[in-house]
């Protein structure tokens, strides 16, 4: 993997055989370093993309463990999505613009990215990646796309293909893929795309998945279930959105291919091999950020609404300053689908930058994220970042700008941008005054400081200058004048006010220079409001580049319509900018003598105030509610409008024809659909708490906030067991069934989950349950073992105790990379089974001469090296694996051993029916910790990290510490979020859940 040029195809090929033969923990400490380098590489490597398809990350969930993932490899593998080999390579030229062109292809606006698309696939995470890119639901696989020769143009296929039926299409491509594909993983997913409602997206991501990566039978089962958390997703949504979705999807790549295909096409007929080299680099470049895109949706969807916001936002959000660092990035460019620079009218339409199309893919994955799980993740995750990002520096004297800090102001302004097109208008005017004091105003007194430099110049203030106005005029058109009068008049003041700063001191040149500057201390000028403000004359001549006559005419003109009157009582140097955008306009179109006459042009100019026009230009029917009526916070559209190409006549028309990623871009409002997965009730509580809190707080806090029931067993709940990847989890009950459960949130908190998968293959009460990591199946035993596919309910195989006599009465399963069973049956013989090969492996007798009574619990150590038995004596017996040695013996308890569990560090727990729960090191005498519950035995309990969550029958949740000082809290469970008696207890690590079994049938997650 430390070759460039085979890295990509070692990691597809042998990350999954060999991370399995060597389980999590070494697989972390071999692997990860060359993973990381792999994803670190910033030359392109050739097919790289398979690196971050949503299979392979399955399988790095998978073998590396979630938390794993999450930690050390999920910031590598998200970098891609910013750019990051032009940001490491800015020098070269060619690199950052083949980045640039493959985000923009549907934008045309900065950081545009399709949201329309986006936000219409109601509950659709794994589907359209909003970026116009190849879409799978077309019946075209990516494995397709690697593997046609460079010198053959496929575009014309790929990106508009028309398929009726994409299902068909998406089946006929799995052939073509690699003598990896498995028909019966095909077959598996296209059964499963049929019962989950048959919309053509669940197929195909299933089958594209399935279809992608040889999982082996050991991995297949896995692999489904991780597909799987996109399909729950899917499966409850509208098909009438679903299918509006996948014709808006086809129509944008079909303008994607208009806009920026064809042009190529043309060209590269005549030269045939340079350019036909750079395209496909570019094609291969635009299906890796599509395959991330997806990737990213459907890992956001898979993690479930904390986890997600925690990790793939917070990443995201990073990400997003870094598509703006560098001069580089902040150079405007022109737009590929407009074809007059001028045609765009709309006061709030931004001029994109470089760093706006890089960062294209990073806003839609974060706007999917608040698709899915609604507006809070909005205002209490991405508001509060962005007032970090603009928040001043903890020094109060004046400095300069480091270039991070620079970008942060960038980014913060145009993601402001996005998230209130989204905002409702109830939330919007609750949370006004923060953004325009924690957001606007920070962001201005950076922009109209006197003393803080830029370090790009000029060509930074200028870009922040015009993403300011334009954000600015949205908020004004979305809450109309008197909500602009009342709540702010002071940022648009400090905008204009920084117009007579500089015109007074022009009049001070003389007197401002002759001053000296003394060590550490700015000199000091006057202004006509009688203040007093510190002048770096360095700065002058950047502040006058940026704050030019156009930049007056940009400004003054937009206020001017949005405003009307009121601009006269909110903004007291508005007679001077008024003159110098009259200055402006004269000087571009002699035949304008006075800012009246320049009123209705200004739309046909906007922002935009290219020099090389000032006429009236044909307008492209995007220019928000200019000529309209603002009533309060509706926009009252007149029914008379002018036909003429004059603003006016079209500027009215919100999202009325051109492009309709256009449209899109520049609507004043749009609704965030509801989806199944939006937070509320106890959800939203509970979310909003777990934001705040430290991700090293290495403490289980359980608040008791009941997130979602699970009913469904007739009889009581006699074990749960999660799923290594924490989106499912199992029960065993004395109905004699298995059930399997998606993990995913619906609802407030009092919603009922019904079961994916029902195994009804016992013939008495199931009291053993738990998952073989390494080939992925489940292992249930009611006094004979069942092993068996969690995701066709298919039993591998079944092991009858030897003696009908003699029933199986413990199981444990040997961690990964083993794939043992050891069972413990009633005459104290502890035998192995491997489930791969028929037959016994080992058998081993635990009694010796004693008769320390039926074996009620077994524990396998973290390394696999020995196993506990806890005997209904009270007696211990540890042995170990490799020679079947009995190491050690000793009465742990006067009751019967009701549970056992191994730690890290040959740590053993033991809890027993004389109401105590002790920790014990293997071959120490004396136990390292005590701990005696009062008034009830522990007869459940769940590790978290270096702590033990315990349950009682009095419905009692305790935590307990392995770690000096012990210490135990202790919380009674509320009848209002729990009935019946405590059976069971799991704890979810990375999600910090716990599930509850009760005698009742019922079982619970609670935080």
């Amino acid at each position: 993997m430390s070759e460039e040029h085979t890295a990509v195809y070692t990691a597809w090929y042998l990350f999954e055989p060999v991370a399995k033969a060597l389980g999590p923990k070494n697989a972390n400490k071999y692997l990860l370093k060359p993973l990381i380098g792999a994803y670190e590489s910033p030359c392109r490597l050739h097919g790289r993309f398979y690196l971050y398809t949503d299979c392979f990350v399955a399988q790095l969930v998978v073998r590396l463990g979630l938390q794993a993932f999450l930690v050390h490899l999920l910031p590598h593998v998200l970098q891609v999505l910013a750019g990051a080999e032009a940001s490491q390579e800015e020098g070269k030229g060619l690199v950052g613009t083949t980045e640039d062109e493959e985000s923009e292809l549907p934008r045309s606006g900065p950081g545009s990215c399709a949201f329309g698309e986006d936000i219409q696939i109601d509950g659709d995470p794994a589907a359209s990646s909003g970026l116009g890119l190849p879409d799978y639901r077309s019946g075209v696989s990516f494995h397709d796309q690697a593997d046609l020769p460079d010198t053959e143009d496929f575009q014309a296929g790929l990106y508009v293909a028309e398929s009726p039926q994409p299902q068909e299409a998406e089946a006929v491509s799995l052939g073509q893929l690699s003598d990896k594909s498995s028909a019966s993983e095909a077959s598996q997913g296209e059964e499963r795309g049929g019962d989950d409602g048959g919309a053509p997206m669940d197929k195909n991501s299933l089958q594209s998945g399935d279809s992608s990566q040889d999982l082996k039978q050991s991995e297949g089962s896995e692999e489904e279930e991780e597909e799987e958390g996109c399909v729950v997703l899917e499966e409850e949504e509208e098909q009438d959105d679903v299918t509006g979705a996948s014709e808006l999807a086809l129509s944008d790549t079909m303008l994607s291919m208009e806009t920026v295909v064809a042009p190529g096409d043309g060209q590269d007929r005549e030269e045939e091999e340079e350019p036909l080299t750079e395209q496909a680099e570019g094609k291969e470049q635009k299906i890796l950020l599509d395959t991330t895109c997806k990737m990213v949706r459907w890992l956001s969807a898979k993690l479930g609404p904390t986890v997600a916001s925690r990790y793939v936002a917070r990443n995201l959000l990073r990400l997003l300053t870094s598509c703006y660092i560098g001069p580089t990035r902040q150079q405007f460019t022109v737009s590929g689908g407009e074809s007059p620079p001028l045609s765009a009218g709309n006061i709030y339409q931004r001029r994109p930058v470089l760093g706006d199309r890089v960062s294209g893919p990073v806003l839609s994955c974060l706007l999917h994220i608040a698709h899915l799980y609604g507006e809070p993740v909005l205002t209490y995750q991405y508001l509060p970042y962005i007032s970090y990002l603009v928040a001043p520096g903890s020094n109060s004297s004046p400095s300069r700008l480091n270039s991070r800090k620079e970008a942060g102001l960038l980014a913060a302004v145009t993601l402001t941008q996005k998230i209130i097109v989204y905002l409702s208008d109830t939330t919007l005017m609750d949370i006004l005054p923060r953004i325009s004091h924690e957001v606007l105003l920070p962001v201005l007194s950076f922009l109209t400081s006197l003393v803080t430099g830029f370090p790009s110049g000029a060509q930074a203030r200028t870009v922040l200058c015009v993403k300011t106005i334009s954000l600015i005029a949205l908020i004004c058109l979305r809450i109309g004048q008197e909500m602009v009068q009342q709540h702010l008049s002071e940022p648009v003041a400090t905008f204009f006010q920084v117009f007579s700063h500089l015109h007074e001191l022009r009049q001070q040149d003389l007197q401002l220079d002759p001053k000296v500057c003394t060590e550490g201390q700015l000199p000091e000028a006057t202004f006509s409001d009688g203040q007093r403000r510190p002048v770096d004359p360095s700065l002058l001549e950047e502040l006058q580049k940026v704050f030019t006559l156009e930049m007056a005419y940009t400004i003054y003109v937009p206020f001017s319509c949005l405003l009307g009157d009121i601009i006269r009582k909110i903004i007291p140097n508005h007679e001077l900018v008024g003159e110098l955008a009259g200055l402006y306009l004269e000087s571009m179109s002699p035949s304008a003598r006075n800012p009246a006459s320049m009123e209705p042009s200004m739309p046909s100019a906007g922002p935009e105030w290219n020099p090389q026009g000032g006429g009236c230009f044909r307008d492209d029917g995007h220019s928000g509610t200019f000529g309209s009526v603002l009533v309060g916070n509706r926009i009252q559209i007149p029914d008379s409008q002018p036909e003429s190409p004059g603003p006016l006549g079209s500027m009215s028309g919100v999202g009325v024809g051109g492009l309709s990623n256009r449209s899109e871009d520049n609507a004043l409002k749009r609704e965030l659909p509801r989806s199944a997965h939006g937070l509320s009730g106890n959800w939203l509580a509970y979310w909003q708490y777990e934001i705040g809190v430290s991700q090293q707080d290495a403490h289980f806090c359980f608040h008791q906030i009941r997130l979602q029931s699970f009913p469904g067993h007739t009889g009581a709940v006699k074990c749960v067991a999660t799923l290594s990847s924490e989106d499912f989890f199992l029960s065993g009950s004395k109905d004699r069934t298995v059930r399997l459960w998606p993990l995913y949130n619906y609802g407030d908190g009092t919603s009922e989950t019904a079961p994916r998968l029902i195994y009804a293959q016992h013939r008495k009460s199931v009291f053993y349950v738990g998952q073989l990591e390494a080939p992925q199946y489940v292992v249930s035993c009611d006094g004979a073992v069942h092993i068996w596919d969690p995701f066709t309910g298919k039993t591998l195989r079944t092991v009858d105790p030897s003696d009908s006599r003699v029933p199986l009465t413990a199981v444990a399963v040997m961690p990964a990379p083993h794939t043992s069973i050891t069972m413990a049956s009633s005459d104290s013989t502890l035998r192995f089974v491997d489930c791969r090969k028929p037959g016994l492996q080992h058998e081993f007798r635990l009694g010796g001469g004693l008769n320390p009574g039926l074996v009620r619990s077994l524990a396998v150590s973290p390394s696999g090296r020995s196993v506990v038995a806890g005997f209904s004596s009270g007696f211990m017996v540890l042995l170990d694996t490799r020679t079947g040695l009995v190491l050690r013996g000793w009465p742990a308890h006067e009751g019967d051993i009701l549970q056992i569990k191994a730690v890290e560090g040959s740590t053993i727990v033991s809890s027993s029916s004389d109401h105590s729960l002790t920790v014990w090191k293997e071959l120490e005498q004396k136990p390292t910790h005590h701990y005696r519950s009062a008034s009830d035995p522990i007869h459940t309990f769940d590790l978290y990290g270096s702590e033990v969550v315990t349950g009682t029958v009095a419905n009692k949740i305790g935590v307990c510490s392995l770690l000096e000082p012990p210490s135990q809290a202790t919380t009674k469970l509320s009848s209002e979020n729990f009935r019946g008696t405590l059976t069971s207890l799991a704890v979810l690590p990375t999600k910090r859940h716990l599930l509850l079994g009760s005698d009742n049938g019922i079982t619970r997650l609670l935080a």
